[in-house]
């Protein structure tokens, strides 16, 4: 990633509990692996679990630290993500940092209003016309709507990937953006930055 944020204490502490507990997990594992004669999957399934969990929470809690510099409004974000993901409402939101991205997004309608959580839902509300495309914002301002963005070619994307989530990791590869996705299909928030996705859990935004 672009930047190395330090986590708070208790955070760092929420983290490493999580990290201990699934070197536990491992470790009895190891230790019974050869006396089980079932339900070793079921343990492989558990840790992958947990693995998971640990992994969202670190990158919801990081997501916050890249957000502060650029936008005061993150609670709206996390509140319009989480309300996104509850219903299934697919959703492309990039907020712009240092690059400026007028040149890397197109045919976008202009709105220039104040970041709130209930218009980022408006928007993107399965009846609404601009909910199709990507919303911009900058500093604490959604600048437009129904944005077109640069998708990303690379091989290994476009074979498992919709095209919300390339077009996420296409203007990460070109710019510093932060790019929020929500899946139409499954509901799960992810965030794009530097070409990469991270999964993260709405619940654990706040």
């Amino acid at each position: 990633m672009t930047s190395d944020p330090r986590l708070s204490a208790p955070i760092f502490n929420h983290l490493r509990g999580n990290l201990e507990k699934l070197s536990q997990e491992i470790h009895q594992m190891i230790q019974s692996f050869d006396i089980k004669e079932s339900g070793i999957l079921n343990e492989f399934d558990e840790i992958h679990h947990l693995f998971h969990e640990v992994q969202i929470n670190a990158a919801s809690y990081y997501l916050r630290s890249y957000l502060a510099p650029y936008t005061n409004h993150f609670s709206a974000l996390s509140t319009a993500i989480q309300h996104l993901s509850e219903r299934n409402h697919g959703a492309l939101i990039v907020i712009e940092r240092n690059d400026e991205l007028n040149t890397f997004i197109h045919s976008g309608v202009l709105i220039h209003a104040n970041l709130s959580s209930a218009l980022l839902e408006s928007i993107f509300y399965s009846g609404n016309p601009l909910h199709d495309g990507a919303v911009l914002i900058r500093n604490h301002e959604i600048i437009s709507a129904a944005n077109i963005l640069p998708v990303s070619d690379r091989k290994s994307n476009v074979k498992k990937l919709g095209t919300r989530h390339r077009a996420a990791l296409g203007i990460s590869e070109l710019t510093d953006a932060l790019v929020l996705v929500v899946s139409e299909e499954t509901g799960r928030a992810t965030f794009a930055l530097d070409g990469n996705l991270y999964p993260i859990m709405a619940k654990g935004l706040h």
